[in-house]
């Protein structure tokens, strides 16, 4: 991997091991619901890292258990090697019931796969050597950065090969890098029963938003199952959170880390772990306002089925088009736009559709734009009725614009 990349990347670190996970702010810690801490004692087990000696694997897990509980494998961030760097997010694991799994890989003088192998043959060994704590039928992959890339090949291969997850699966994904190790075609027959969470956050400039929307498009997983959710910077009485890179592991432990990290975690083992349904709307509601809603004053998270750019590709450390990037081909950079509105529904048909296409709302707008994948306009209409023969065949957006000055983005192939 590039010289610059470690320099960076190492750069960022130094600053969390000065700072540590001291929380700060002026919005407080939930105290109930999803978010908050739980009720149990911390126990930690450590062990010899099979690859990466120096390093020791630890276990996080909830003490006195009488029986395994289910388990988190968490693939940490480039450098990020040392677990006091998130030990805010592994107590709150184990604290609310469940054993979380923390393995250090090497990050100079080894290669990718490397690493990846790293952190799934210290997964395995904890699984195989700690069978009294880690339930591997009920399981979720989290990470962050390079292991928010990495996450997707090795969750596949304990999902298809060792059969993990069989009463309960899920990924959760955050600021992703390039995602090695699994193909377009296992990533289209990926195991359709796993939820999945992306998180990208708007003022990320180290990762492009595009790497975590390809493989959030491409994976086999039902729209129902999985959801993309944008992160916003704010200022709350002049204390700055600030959504970039380094969340959530970062410098400033505040409110962002619980809300729109700790909080949808915890609702997503709810779900699926335990089958409940309000946790599902928390951590995959489609932009339901229990899932979107930020407090204190805080933006709300910004949710899309379609996700999209604010962004050019230049502006990032690592952009999608990179030739490090081995699916650089699958970038699909769709569209640079600000934010989709998630509360109006429209629908558009046909779709495909060849000669005229309708528009369909229960909300007055005031005008609808035909874009290109550029974002440009092609053609406005105020009509609920728009004629697109003259456009060439190929995928466009249709932008509804409601009288309100919110709008809505929706696919449309002409062929």
């Amino acid at each position: 991997m590039k010289l610059f990349y470690s320099i960076t990347i190492f750069s960022l670190f130094h600053t969390l091991i000065i700072f540590g996970q001291t929380y700060t702010g002026p919005i407080a810690k939930p105290t109930s619901g999803y978010g908050s801490d739980g009720n149990y004692t911390v126990a930690t087990q450590t062990f010899a890292n099979p690859d990466f000696p120096t390093r020791d694997i630890v276990i996080y897990y909830p003490a006195g258990i009488s029986s395994p509980v289910p388990t988190i494998f968490y693939n940490h961030a480039y450098g990020g090697n040392d677990p006091d760097n998130i030990s805010g997010f592994l107590n709150f694991v184990a604290k609310k019931g469940y054993a979380v799994v923390f393995v250090p890989y090497q990050t100079v003088g080894v290669t990718v796969q490397q690493r990846y192998s790293n952190l799934l043959n210290g997964f395995i060994k904890a699984a195989r050597d700690y069978p009294a704590i880690i339930d591997t039928t009920k399981v979720g992959f989290v990470g962050h950065s390079f292991g928010g890339g990495a996450v997707f090949a090795n969750a596949y291969y304990c999902f298809t090969t060792l059969n993990w997850g069989q009463s309960g699966r899920f990924i959760f994904s955050m600021a992703q890098w390039f995602t090695y190790n699994i193909s377009q075609t296992e990533l289209q027959s990926f195991p359709s029963d796993v939820k999945l969470l992306s998180i990208v956050y708007e003022d990320d400039t180290t990762n492009d938003l595009r790497m975590a929307n390809d493989i959030f498009n491409t994976i086999n997983i039902p729209a129902t199952e999985k959801d993309y959710l944008r992160v916003k910077s704010d200022t709350i009485n002049g204390y700055i959170y600030t959504a970039d890179h380094v969340v959530p592991n970062n410098s400033a432990f505040d409110a962002l880390d619980y809300y729109a990290y700790y909080r949808l975690f915890d609702a997503m083992c709810d779900y699926v772990f335990n089958g409940n349904l309000t946790g599902k709307d928390v951590a995959l509601g489609n932009g339901s306002m229990n899932q979107i809603s930020m407090p204190g004053g805080l933006h709300n998270l910004i949710h899309s089925d379609s996700p999209d750019f604010t962004k050019s590709q230049h502006v990032y450390l690592f952009p999608c088009s990179s030739a490090e990037n081995p699916r650089q081909d699958h970038c699909d950079e769709m569209l640079a736009i600000s934010e989709i509105s998630t509360n109006e529904h429209v629908s558009i048909f046909p779709n495909p559709a060849s000669k005229f296409l309708k528009i369909s709302t229960d909300k007055k707008f005031s005008q609808v734009d035909i874009l290109n994948l550029q974002g440009q306009s092609l053609k406005t209409s105020m009509t609920k009725e728009i004629s697109i023969i003259e456009l060439p065949d190929g995928l466009y957006f249709v932008k509804v614009i409601f009288n309100d000055k919110s709008f809505r983005m929706e696919k449309l192939i002409k062929d």
